[in-house]
């Protein structure tokens, strides 16, 4: 993992980003904004779901002004997405956006984001240069000579200088293409140029496997070379799935902890249990299980130091040939062989359970690690 790069810390509403600040997660509304009670009923899922910010389209004054309304009723930062008519940005501000995403390729006249920008300052809230790849400025569109990074790239720095030639600077910067290689490109290139909070992203990314696997590679290579404040996983779905993908790339760079890891074999010859049912069922009873309080802690267990209560690992093992191994590793670990199975804590060999009742043996073992204190 490289070291992370530096960028200005930006507050968006009651959260701070950029700087030393944790990578977030950010996920959009997918409903009509007017239609403000569907809203903020998709967003109070996305902030159980561990959704950090959140998105909301502003296609006219009906939905602008709907997010008072929404604003009072949500906890976490809302930010308006503004296209082709500036005066809408206007109004979001007004009804309480805590950020304004600007896309440079519909909205570019001086004095109409000038306008804008000196209400931002007013109500001291960031604006978004957010770009993509389907609306770039002609300017740079049709610059054959540019690749589709580069044209993305030249067309943010451009507008990041008429915003400070304003002597504005609270700003954040995306620039999302549907095709990996060119947002890991532009995503670097504009890393190099620029000390302003990046929010990571594709767009179009097509059906939602496609979509996961097409965010996890970008966003993992991105992230690993320390670039990126706050992230989406767009996919054609429900916005709650959005969310659980990122907090899965997150955590499988070490950049977030949001539950403890189901560390699973993927069964083979050996295999004498069925080992999918097993790790479908310990998922599902853990992601039932209630978010524990943010610093909560449990006693150190397989020599590490103590841990958040969301984390951990969990081990379910279809045969012997890895399942001691990864007990080793693991807080907990089950390891199969005929019907039954080996259960270890920190290590050591505790019992031997029935498949059948592996998944709750773990889940009684791991609520004594995290019982409350």
């Amino acid at each position: 993992m490289n070291k992370r790069h530096k960028t200005k810390e930006i507050k968006i509403g009651n959260l701070k980003i950029g700087g030393n600040n944790p990578i977030v997660i950010q996920s959009m509304a997918k409903v009509p904004t007017k239609d403000y009670r569907r809203v903020i009923a998709q967003i109070r899922k996305l902030e159980k779901e561990g959704c950090s910010i959140v998105r909301v389209a502003v296609k006219d004054e009906e939905d602008a002004h709907a997010i008072l309304k929404i604003k009072n009723a949500i906890r976490i930062p809302l930010v308006a997405d503004i296209h082709f008519n500036w005066k809408l940005a206007i109004c979001a501000i007004k009804s309480g956006a805590d950020k304004i995403r600007l896309n440079p390729g519909n909205i570019y006249k001086k004095q109409e984001v000038k306008e804008i920008v000196n209400l931002c300052r007013d109500y001291s809230i960031p604006i978004r240069v957010g770009l993509n790849s389907g609306s770039i400025p002609k300017t740079f569109r049709y610059n054959a000579r540019l690749r589709p990074a580069l044209k993305l790239v030249k067309a943010a720095l451009d507008y990041i200088k008429l915003l400070e030639d304003f002597n504005f600077t609270d700003i954040v910067v995306s620039l999302k293409c549907s095709n990996v290689l060119d947002t890991i490109e532009a995503y670097q290139k504009i890393a190099q140029r620029c000390s302003y909070p990046l929010h990571l992203g594709l767009t179009a990314t097509g059906f939602t496997e496609a979509g996961k696997i097409k965010s996890a590679v970008a966003l993992g290579v991105l992230l690993s070379q320390g670039i990126g404040d706050t992230i989406r996983v767009s996919l054609t779905d429900e916005p709650q799935q959005e969310v659980m993908i990122a907090k899965y790339i997150l955590s499988s760079l070490g950049l977030g902890s949001f539950g403890p890891e189901i560390i699973s074999c993927p069964a083979c010859g050996r295999t004498e249990v069925d080992i999918e049912k097993i790790v479908s069922e310990l998922h599902h009873k853990l992601s039932a299980i209630p978010a524990w309080p943010a610093g909560r802690r449990y006693p150190c267990l397989a020599g590490r130091q103590a841990l958040s209560a969301s984390q951990g690992k969990l081990a379910v093992m279809g045969c012997v040939v890895n399942g001691p191994g990864e007990a080793e590793d693991a807080d907990l670990a089950i390891a199969f062989g005929k019907k039954e199975g080996l259960l270890y804590k920190n290590s050591k060999f505790i019992k031997k359970v029935s498949s059948a009742q592996a998944v709750d043996e773990l889940l009684k073992e791991w609520s004594k690690i995290c019982t409350r204190t």
